[in-house]
Formats: C-alpha cells, structure tokens, sequence
C-alpha cells in the first residue's frame, strides 16, 4: 500500500499537467526508499522500478502498459490488469494472504544493494544505450 504523501505527490504533478510516466516517478522513489530502510530487497533496480510502476497503475496513475514487443507478454498481461484497477475498469481482487507473505518474505531476503547510488547508475548507464543515439 502506497503512503498517502505519495499519493498526494502524484496527483499533484497529474494536475499540473505532468506526464503520467513522471507521476509514476514518486512511486519508484517511494520504493527505493522503502529497500534502503530495509523494509525489504529487490533483485535488481528493475525489479523495484517494476515494483513501484505496478503500484503506480493500482493508484490510479494511468501509466499505459507497455506495448507488445516492449516486454514479456506476462508483465503486459500484469501491467493490464494493474491499469484496469486503477481506473476503476476491475474489481481489485482481494489479496491472497498465503501469497502475500510468501511474496514479502521473498523480497525480504533479496538484497538491500539494488537501491544504492552506484546500482542505480549502472541501470541509468544501460538504459541510456539500449535507446537511439
């Protein structure tokens, strides 16, 4: 569940006319966050953007899922489903307790490092070169 100031944030910039990729962008910072308190881990700075993107669509952030060709047709399957709910298109189905947990203690054992300065800008670097030149 995402903190209400985050929330906040992001309606703020949808209201100023932001894009909504940068509404989003609160999210993802909200969730670096939370891995360098130590709430939990992430397997790579992909998986906490992804983390933070999803809760983003489920806040009512309407981020469009990736197109297809742009990632695996189960992350645009998953990105759909988060989409529909945030835009009230889908009942949010309520959450299975047994998965929850097993996902939280997952995450809990992946590592902290993922959200740290040097991570984050070997994902900048990489990302930077797969777009054109």
């Amino acid at each position: 569940m995402p903190e209400k100031q985050t929330v906040r944030k992001a309606q703020a910039a949808l209201r100023a006319g932001k894009s909504p990729t940068t509404a989003a962008g609160e999210f993802v910072r909200e969730e670096m966050e939370h891995i360098r308190e130590g709430k939990h881990g992430a397997r790579s700075p992909e998986q906490a953007i992804a983390i933070g993107l999803s809760k983003a669509r489920r806040s009512g952030v309407p981020l469009k899922p990736p197109r297809k060709g742009q990632a695996k047709k189960r992350t645009r399957r998953s990105a759909q489903r988060d989409y529909e709910v945030g835009q009230g298109r889908r009942k949010p189905r309520r959450p299975s307790r047994r998965r929850s947990k097993a996902v939280t203690r997952a995450l809990k054992r992946e590592p902290k490092s993922s959200a740290s300065r040097p991570a984050l800008s070997r994902h900048a670097k990489r990302a930077a070169r797969k777009r054109t030149k």
